[in-house]
């Protein structure tokens, strides 16, 4: 199976909401519109935001998203002159990533992490 291309896609329950909190909270660049969704560059993923197909049913998502980014610190700055809550203050975790925690409207996770110069990532491009 060839796998060309992926995305993770959102189905929250307040559309707007959500988008307003990807596009301008997070500041995310916007891939593409289209009626009743967005499509957002999210690193090297897209991230849509749709409000179909979600139905009455309640469902959960017990995943997380993760995004790298350059500098925690910064990130943490601009989250927070956004007004978007801190869950978890950056640390470095037993593994070596510095990572940092906030949610979105619904709840779902979102870890933001840094790479440091000397982590076996920033040496192994597989």
């Amino acid at each position: 199976m060839d796998i060309l291309a992926s995305r993770t896609i959102l189905r929250p329950t307040d559309y707007r909401r959500t988008l307003e909190f990807y596009r301008d909270g997070l500041a995310l660049a916007v891939f593409r519109e289209y009626p009743g969704g967005t499509v957002f560059f999210a690193g090297q993923g897209l991230l849509e935001i749709a409000s179909h197909h979600r139905g009455d049913a309640s469902g959960s998502f017990s995943g997380a998203l993760w995004l790298q980014v350059r500098d925690v610190a910064s990130a943490t700055e601009e989250l927070t002159a956004a007004g978007i809550e801190i869950v978890r203050e950056a640390r470095t975790e037993p593994w070596g990533l510095i990572e940092m925690w906030i949610e979105d409207p619904d709840g779902i996770p979102i870890v933001l992490v840094q790479i440091p110069q000397e982590h076996p990532l920033r040496k192994d491009n597989r």
